[in-house]
């Protein structure tokens, strides 16, 4: 059996454009399970356990604005784990898209909706044969926003023969916080290329030019074009 499992995580929310929230992004991993990733699941563990984070959910926003429970971690600190978890994604063979759209340009959620549901539709009529080859296509979502779930469901039920949809919670899946990471990251791209970078995002990363050799590049290589 050939089966294609779909993490899926997503940025923002569908109320009227905010400075804070300028975009709204869905961000989908692929990974075929012939490819076996558990090697590389127990090294993250195991070097997360070295800085005595055993069991960690790791949650990429929080690290980059020191919220939650990284706000009594210094920089240092949530550095290492947003490195750890890059090295990871980079290590495992896996692709991912993601899909977003503007929200200073969408009038109302009917509209967002309609356009996130032909960009993923698109891309899935592109990949047609590849997304057929597969006796299961399973989609882990943790059921975050509904209208997430409705775009999902009308899109994957309306292509595919049968799909399988699967509620999640994050801590459960490493590959839906590496779906995170990536949202995150699409995020800090499109801020970046529209000048929307803020000030907590600068001090994490530190100059551009880094940013892009370090992350955004290397990154970048894993997109299913």
């Amino acid at each position: 059996m050939k089966e294609l499992s779909i993490f899926i995580d997503e940025s923002g929310d569908f109320g009227e454009y905010a400075i804070h929230s300028p975009f709204y992004i869905i961000t989908m991993i692929f990974h075929e399970q012939s490819e076996d990733i558990r090697l590389a699941i127990s090294r993250l563990n195991q070097e997360l356990s070295y800085l005595h984070l055993d069991n960690l959910c790791i949650h990429t926003g929080p690290i980059i604005r020191k919220e939650e429970i990284y706000a009594e971690m210094e920089i240092d600190e949530r550095r290492r784990i947003f490195n750890k978890m890059v090295a990871f994604i980079r290590q495992i063979n896996i692709r991912y898209k993601c899909f977003f759209i503007e929200k200073k340009h969408i009038s109302d959620v009917v509209e967002a909706t309609g356009k996130l549901s032909k960009q993923i539709s698109l891309f899935v009529r592109n990949k047609y044969e590849e997304f057929l080859s597969f006796d299961d296509v399973k989609l882990y979502y943790d059921n975050g926003q509904v209208e997430v779930s409705k775009i999902l469901s009308s899109v994957f039920n309306a292509l595919l023969p049968n799909p399988i949809f699967k509620k999640v919670m994050p801590k459960e899946y490493i590959l839906f916080q590496a779906a995170d990471l990536l949202c995150t990251m699409e995020l800090v791209r499109l801020k970046l290329e529209n000048n929307l970078f803020s000030k907590s995002e600068m001090i994490f990363f530190g100059n551009v030019r880094d940013m892009k050799k370090n992350y955004l590049n290397p990154l970048s290589k894993k997109e299913w074009i």
